[in-house]
């Protein structure tokens, strides 16, 4: 009692103190963060830093029996060697126990069976002692299969308890909710895990066979006469496999389309569709007969039926690939088919399975009218003659289709010639014209010079447009090229006649490179025209590139 002070207050519970001037009561830091993750520390001092009940109660009287260390005498005492700690998620990870079991399903109000057996797969992880249970999915059964339990532990009584893997065993009953599963076999390493950890399994058993699936493996007696072609196997093996040939239609004397028969192998059927050509003035729709079966002989009868599709029980047989052969005429429909030609499929089908047939393509009539694509309008000036004519072949016209090495080769190399107004008008008469010639797209522009006093506004003549040669029609026109100017020559644009007079010294060089394309008679002309200005000391332009001519 002697620590005890109350300092004269009564001796009661609440007011006597260790030390009434104590002020400080909290309790030290015994757990800190460190790089995000929390550790605890051992505390060094107790509450309000009072040192500890250890520190207390070490002997400070007797210091040197407390330092003795009977090391001397006795040896240093063996040190418990401890095993490093692996959590079980880490020891166990990625192991799992296999069981093979099923389960028995009572199948009611059915006639053709009692009780159902489902076979079912149990996994048991023993990184959490969690278990899931899944039934093997079985092509087209009809039954809702795949996971049956998703993973969890599964409860094994009403006290809480939970199923371990030492419950586990073969030839046993697990009731998991209600359901009663019966564990037949196990794999390999469930069976070297349990042998390892001292239990001993029981002898395996076969997986019971479910009576309703066997029955149905079990071919049915069949009191009819089985067909003679077996349709399954023919749509299994023949599905998407057509044979294709190409025939000539004799609509009537004068005119034979083109029309392509398809064969299907899968269900014998036939689809005729005629070739069209674009403009030819005919139906768009392009099947002439739409696919069916088509009937070769007919049963003859006495009384006429009184439905027009003609039935299976009327027919004594249909057409069958062996009766299509090309270069024979075929008969479909009342319509006659002259068979030409097939494709390569067809060609390997009838090598394999008709090697006797004979498919070799047949020579086409020297005379076949086909239909006539639609007649162009004649050209009405407006725009290109190329742009007038897509606006005939489609409804949405596109751009034709230019020479893009051409014009990348001679992109901005022009030809300059200098031209005189022929006309019989004499207020024509000194009229000076540059005629340009592009070679990228082979146009023609005319532009006139000045004149002094003439009364005649200069500048474009004609804008940039190829110009045809006359004589030339509308259909197939023939237009100017670098070929047709000759020093001296007679150029025609558009009902207006020029008379070449000079040229640059490129288009000399440019002809000259050129030359098996050009006649003798335009190079003689412009080395003879050329050849005088230089001697005549003329300015003529040497980079090669397009100047205007002097006069």
């Amino acid at each position: 009692m002697s620590k005890w002070n109350n300092h004269g207050l009564p001796f009661f519970p609440g007011y006597t103190f260790w030390d009434v001037t104590k002020s400080a009561f909290h309790r030290p830091q015994t757990l800190g963060y460190k790089n995000g993750f929390p550790l605890p520390s051992r505390p060094t001092v107790g509450i309000g830093q009072e040192p500890l009940l250890s520190v207390q109660l070490t002997p400070h009287d007797n210091t040197e029996l407390f330092a003795e260390i009977p090391n001397l005498t006795y040896g240093p005492a063996d040190q418990a060697v401890h095993a490093d700690f692996i959590p079980a998620h880490v020891a166990f990870d990625k192991k799992v126990l296999r069981y093979y079991a099923y389960f028995v399903e009572e199948i009611l109000d059915s006639p053709a069976e009692q009780y159902r057996v489902r076979p079912v797969v149990i996994y048991y992880y023993l990184e959490d002692d969690s278990m899931c249970i899944f039934e093997p999915r079985l092509e087209n059964s009809g039954i809702p299969q795949g996971g049956r339990i998703k993973r969890q532990r599964l409860p094994k009584d009403e006290h809480g308890e939970h199923y371990q893997w030492r419950d586990l065993n073969l030839a046993m009953d697990l009731v998991v909710y209600g359901v009663k599963y019966h564990i037949t076999q196990c794999d390999a390493f469930t069976k070297e895990f349990m042998e390892r950890e001292g239990l001993i399994l029981n002898e395996p058993e076969p997986m019971p066979a479910d009576p309703y699936s066997k029955r149905r493996q079990i071919p049915q007696p069949n009191h009819t006469t089985p067909p003679q072609f077996d349709r399954v196997f023919q749509f299994l093996t023949m599905d998407r496999k057509v044979l294709r040939f190409f025939a000539l239609w004799h609509d009537d004397e004068s005119e034979a389309r083109r029309v392509s028969i398809q064969y299907y192998l899968v269900d014998d059927t036939v689809e005729i569709r005629e070739v069209h050509k674009p403009n030819s003035g005919r139906d768009p729709l392009p099947v002439l007969m739409r696919r069916q079966r088509l009937p070769k002989k007919i049963k003859p009868e006495n009384f006429p039926s009184c439905v027009l599709e003609v039935s299976l029980a009327e027919v004594d047989e249909y057409y069958s690939p062996k009766d299509f052969q090309l270069g024979q005429t075929v008969k479909l429909l009342g319509r006659h088919f002259k068979l030409y030609n097939c494709d390569a499929f067809t060609k390997e089908y009838y090598q394999k399975n008709y090697p006797d047939l004979e498919m070799k393509p047949a020579e086409l009539p020297e005379k076949v009218v086909m239909p006539q694509a639609k007649e162009i309008p004649p050209y009405n000036g407006f725009g290109s003659l190329e742009d007038s004519l897509q606006n005939c072949l489609s409804l949405i016209p596109e751009p034709h289709k230019i020479d893009v090495l051409k014009f990348l080769e001679n992109n901005n190399k022009v030809l300059h010639y200098s031209v005189v107004l022929d006309s019989q008008y004499p207020e024509d008469e000194g009229r000076r014209f540059i005629l340009s010639y592009c070679l990228a797209d082979d146009m023609i522009s005319i532009f006139e010079k000045p004149t002094k006093n003439s009364g005649i506004i200069p500048g474009k003549f004609l804008k940039k447009t190829r110009v045809p040669k006359p004589g030339s029609t509308v259909e197939n026109p023939e237009f100017y090229s670098p070929a047709d100017f000759a020093i001296g020559a007679t150029v025609e644009v558009f009902s207006r006649r020029f008379v070449l007079t000079d040229a640059d010294y490129y288009v000399l060089t440019y002809l000259e490179s050129i030359s098996s394309q050009i006649p003798s008679q335009t190079l003689d002309s412009l080395r003879q025209k050329l050849g005088v200005r230089i001697a005549n000391n003329q300015p003529a332009d040497q980079n090669g590139e397009a100047a205007e001519p002097s006069l």
